[in-house]
């Protein structure tokens, strides 16, 4: 048994001040992912500072239409917030699809950003995992890794990144405020998740004690016409072999604009640039998705158990746009 301290502060300072003071000490929101690893001696913190008093959990407007949604806002409010579905409907079905009813009424916008991967042997203190004992290794590259990532990989690592919100958000641009120390800052979503590269115990560039604050959603009209589409092995909570976020405006039949990300296949969210680019300025045909969808998918490294997830994807992500050109892709 490990004594854990516990300290419940009311202000966003007090907040990161307790954590970058000791590094022996993490953040507690929702704990519907945290509190599994601490049981399971995964994470061993000395003190646990509980951020659910801080006033973080409003959902506000913005200039234009945008968002700024608190961080501690539960996923069950935000997804059936009138201007979320209304606007960003592809936020709404992630938030949704990504966890039980129980859990989301529990976990927190921030800390679904800040979970940490599913991976059997990340949770398995006897397995060898280079996120958890940095130089240890990595068991899934010869065990069973059916689940794991086939883009974004490293040699260190191929855990594939959780998050269903967090695929929405970096498709539709968002951006994560943070506050520290030395003050606030914004970070654009794509670049809060890192590849694992020779590092991949390092999720996120943020500072010991730096606190997500808030994520905003900036005005996209075009995110009228959003999905979320997720393929699982089983309809009720499950995480994501693959999926897609797809937003579309279309003006005559030609794509005028496009967001897309991909789930459930990278080891973290990943936007398919590759795909925006061609489709820019194509007509809205299923050869055009599927040239699309391939040109995505070729840098995809797969391994005996995982290989499927490269077909898929690209299904997944054809589907995706198939959907929203049908459903009102007209410009807004």
């Amino acid at each position: 048994m490990r004594a854990i301290s516990y300290t419940r502060p009311t202000d966003v300072h007090s907040a990161v001040a307790a954590v970058t003071s000791d590094p022996g000490s993490s953040f507690l929101a929702g704990g519907t992912t945290e509190v599994d690893l601490l049981r399971l001696d995964v994470l061993r913190p000395h003190r646990l500072v509980d951020i659910n008093r801080l006033p973080l959990t409003g959902v506000e407007e913005r200039s234009g239409g945008g968002l700024l949604i608190g961080a501690l806002a539960r996923m069950s409010e935000v997804a059936e917030d009138r201007a979320v579905v209304e606007r960003f409907p592809v936020l709404s079905q992630a938030l949704l699809l990504g966890a039980s009813a129980q859990l989301r009424h529990m976990a927190s916008m921030g800390g679904n950003l800040m979970q940490r991967v599913r991976c059997a042997y990340y949770r398995d203190p006897e397995s060898a995992c280079n996120k958890r004992v940095p130089g240890s290794g990595c068991s899934a590259l010869e065990g069973i890794h059916r689940g794991h990532a086939i883009l974004g990989t490293s040699e260190h690592c191929i855990a594939t990144h959780p998050s269903d919100l967090a695929v929405a958000l970096v498709a539709l641009d968002a951006v994560v405020h943070v506050e520290g120390m030395d003050g606030s800052r914004t970070i654009p979503a794509d670049d809060f998740f890192l590849l694992p590269g020779d590092t991949p115990e390092r999720e996120h560039p943020l500072t010991p004690g730096e606190l997500i604050t808030a994520v905003e959603v900036p005005a996209l009209p075009m995110a009228r016409n959003s999905l979320y589409l997720k393929v699982r092995d089983r309809e009720s909570y499950e995480f994501a072999l693959a999926s897609a976020a797809a937003a579309l405006a279309l003006e005559d039949g030609v794509i005028r604009e496009v967001r897309l990300a991909l789930g459930g296949v990278a080891t973290k969210p990943w936007r398919a640039h590759r795909a925006e680019d061609l489709l820019l300025g194509q007509r809205a045909d299923d050869e055009v998705f599927a040239r699309a969808a391939d040109a995505e998918l070729t840098p995809a490294v797969t391994r005996p158990m995982n290989a499927f997830k490269a077909e898929l994807a690209r299904r997944t992500l054809v589907r995706a746009l198939q959907v929203t050109a049908a459903t009102g892709g007209g410009t807004r």
